[in-house]
Parts: C-alpha cells; sequence; structure tokens
C-alpha cells in the first residue's frame, strides 16, 4: 500500500482525477498511449455511489472505489470515524469532514476544476463541491459540450501547479468522458461505448501533458479513476444514477510520481 500519510507528512502534491462516467471496459479497450506511459497499472473498481454529486462527496472524505475482490482493503485517506475497519497505519487520517479542508489545514493550496454542471457554481447544488477548496475554476468551454475541454482544464491546471513551491491538492472533474461523447466521434451520433472511448482517447494525451508538468513541480501521489460508469442499453439500462454493473464498475489506478 502506497504510504499517503509520510507523502503529505513530505509535502508531496496530491492529484485526484475522475473521468466522469467513464466505463472500466472502455478504458481498457482505449488507445491511450501518452498517458499509458505514465500509468504502472489499471485496475476495475466498485464505485461507492452511482453518480457525480454522491460519488465526489464520498471521495473528498476518503471513501475512493474500492477493490472488486478485497472491498476492505486499507484507505489512501481517511476522514477520522470510530469503528473503521480500513483505516491502517498508512493511511492519511484526518478530523476535518473532507480532504480539502483538511490538507489546507496543513498548509496545502487546494484547487478543484470543474467539469460537470456539479462543479459550475451557477446554482447552490453546483456549488457545494468546489466551495470545497480554496480555488475553483469552470466554464462553459470546461463542459459537457466543450470539444476542447480537456485541454483548458490541463492548462488551468499546469498553471496552479507553477504558481509557488506550496504543496498542492489538484482535483480535475473530466468532463469530456460524460455524455455527449459524440462530440468526439466523426460517424456516431448516438452514445455508446465508441463514442466515449473516443472522448477518452482526446482526453488521455493531455491529461499525460499534465503528468509531465507535474514531474517538473516535485513528488506527488497521482489517483485516476471514474465516478461512476454508464449503461448503453445492457439489460434495457441507460444512463447512470443505477445499480447495474456497468455503472458501478470503474477504472482505477494510485500511483507515486517522482520529480525529475
Amino acid at each position: 500500500m502506497i504510504n499517503a500519510k509520510q507523502l503529505i507528512k513530505n509535502r508531496a502534491n496530491i492529484l485526484l482525477i475522475t473521468f466522469d462516467s467513464l466505463r472500466y471496459d472502455v478504458l481498457a479497450k482505449a488507445h491511450m498511449p501518452e498517458l499509458n506511459t505514465w500509468v504502472p497499472k489499471w485496475e476495475a473498481r466498485h464505485s461507492p455511489a452511482t453518480f457525480t454529486y454522491a460519488s465526489h462527496h464520498a471521495f473528498f472524505s476518503g471513501f475512493l472505489p474500492t477493490p472488486i475482490d478485497n472491498p476492505t482493503a486499507p484507505r489512501l485517506f481517511a476522514a477520522s470515524f470510530v469503528g473503521s475497519t480500513t483505516t491502517k497505519p498508512n493511511t492519511f487520517t484526518f478530523a476535518e469532514s473532507t480532504l480539502p479542508k483538511a490538507l489546507a489545514n496543513l498548509g496545502y493550496q487546494t484547487c478543484c476544476i470543474g467539469g460537470v454542471g456539479f462543479f459550475n457554481k451557477e446554482s447552490e447544488l453546483g456549488s457545494v463541491l468546489p466551495n470545497l477548496f480554496q480555488q475553483a475554476y469552470w466554464s462553459r468551454e470546461m463542459g459537457v459540450t466543450g470539444v476542447n475541454s480537456t485541454e483548458l482544464q490541463v492548462e488551468q491546471a499546469i498553471a496552479f501547479l507553477q504558481q509557488d513551491t506550496q504543496p498542492k491538492l489538484l482535483f480535475i472533474n473530466v468532463s469530456a468522458t460524460h455524455q455527449p461523447t459524440t462530440i468526439f466521434h466523426p460517424n456516431q451520433q448516438t452514445e455508446s461505448m465508441a463514442t466515449q472511448q473516443a472522448a477518452l482517447e482526446y482526453a488521455q494525451c493531455h491529461i499525460a501533458r499534465l503528468l509531465k508538468a507535474q514531474t517538473e513541480c516535485g513528488n506527488a501521489l497521482v489517483v485516476l479513476t471514474s465516478d461512476h460508469g454508464e449503461a448503453f442499453g445492457e439489460d434495457g439500462y441507460h444512463g447512470h444514477r443505477l445499480a447495474h454493473e456497468t455503472v458501478l464498475t470503474v477504472p482505477y489506478a494510485e500511483f507515486i510520481l517522482e520529480s525529475v
């Protein structure tokens, strides 16, 4: 297990990136030469929830997707909770309710780059998650209809990383893999695994560029995952916010990036 407690003690950056709505089987088929240069291993995990708002609340309190064959595996981060069986010596445990607040209290700069509508700050509901962070950025061009969304998100992220030498928590909600993913496919007009794969293949090279930039800013703990998957007609289901295997099973990777 990665020793998240020691990494944070040593002031390593934390990068938490969610590919919104991305299915594990879509990632497993995708052509991702740039991103896979950096990622040592992808695995299938179960998300704690079936839609963005609920999943990210869980993530920000330390409940990341769990290994399918070991749902009580030790956690990287955990809000203190009496009786927790997944908090171990290497877990970064905090008294605050969320990881962003805990790291801010330790002198970290925290930044949220949205994403889907739950991060747009255009409503009270859309403000809850980004308001957990000291800095929050969103624009319509970074949203689900933006054909250059990931590129713009990464440009903002790199600018944040390069602000100063203060340790940082950087969160990005990659909107490209959320419908309408047909905007990334030259032929298909219906949401499908193929259109989501096209969206991921667009986004992956920009996330790889971010990881490269991070190596020039020091060491980092990186978590790449999805908040939930998406049903494309399996067993008659479409979309998410439903407890189907295509929605619950998400891709996940965690690793340490060392500075160059």
